[in-house]
């Protein structure tokens, strides 16, 4: 089993970690349509929804077997922001956090604000354009669940090139690098891959797709989802209204595809051995 595959599956070891400063702790859809939306979803993954924080507009805490695993909120009138999955990446201190992201370079789009009582947030995006949030947990750390069907299992930044953004999260989260495991850069035909790490865990990847970076969505998090069987999976997303958007195929993390929800929103589905 590859070391990113060992990651995605190791549930204790997630839950142990995500409050480790840079740690993807939560994951959250911003999205116009609440109610078709969570409506897909709970169809999905079998998720349910129980209101959330309202800084920003209507919010609900997405729930497996009564455990929060994702968050799903409205895209607030006036604002800017991307139908799209997010990561938030955690924090000790979600101000000072946001403050060196400008100094390296990116960007903070939203916040710092408080989520009600269940901590302190922020939207930023990187140098090369990918937007991932920053969460400084209170009453809630962040997900409880991960890596079992319906959970988040996974994140990787799809970028140009690896180089061009590591130095970025290295220095605001304080990450250590490694390449992928050589099996599965050969398996990818010898892609660009690297895996972050904390404290010598691997937390998440960074994929170099050069030319083939899309050019409607640009850098990206992408976010896998567990499930049982990637195929059957797919076949539900899309007749729930989704879409392909790469079919299953084996690859370093497990068997994985990507799909869109109706509103556009992408994300991977993933099966490890």
């Amino acid at each position: 089993m590859t070391e990113a595959r060992q990651a995605a599956g190791r549930r204790d070891g997630a839950e142990q970690n995500r409050r480790v400063p840079g740690t993807p702790s939560w994951v959250s859809l911003m999205t116009h349509g609440m109610t078709a939306t969570q409506e897909f979803y709970r169809r999905l993954f079998g998720w349910e929804f129980q209101p959330g924080p309202q800084q920003l507009g209507p919010y609900a805490r997405a729930l497996l077997d009564g455990r929060e695993v994702a968050g799903v909120g409205q895209v607030p009138a006036g604002r800017r922001l991307p139908v799209a999955w997010t990561p938030y990446l955690a924090s000790d201190s979600a101000d000072t956090t946001a403050a060196t992201v400008r100094q390296c370079g990116g960007t903070v789009a939203v916040g710092p604000l408080d989520a009600a009582d269940a901590g302190r947030m922020a939207l930023a995006s990187d140098p090369g354009g990918a937007v991932f949030g920053i969460w400084q947990g209170a009453a809630m750390k962040g997900y409880a669940v991960t890596g079992v069907p319906g959970a988040p299992v996974w994140h990787e930044l799809i970028t140009r090139d690896t180089a061009s953004v590591t130095t970025f999260y290295q220095y605001v989260f304080g990450f250590t690098t490694r390449p992928a495991d050589p099996a599965g850069t050969a398996a990818d035909g010898g892609a660009d891959r690297l895996t972050l790490l904390l404290d010598g865990r691997p937390v998440a990847g960074v994929r170099g797709v050069g030319a083939a970076l899309p050019a409607e969505r640009g850098a990206h998090w992408l976010t896998y989802f567990a499930v049982a069987d990637p195929d059957e999976s797919v076949r539900r997303a899309v007749d729930l209204g989704g879409q392909l958007l790469a079919p299953p195929a084996d690859g370093p993390l497990g068997r994985s595809a990507t799909v869109a929800d109706p509103e556009g929103a992408v994300f991977a589905l993933l099966h490890r051995d």
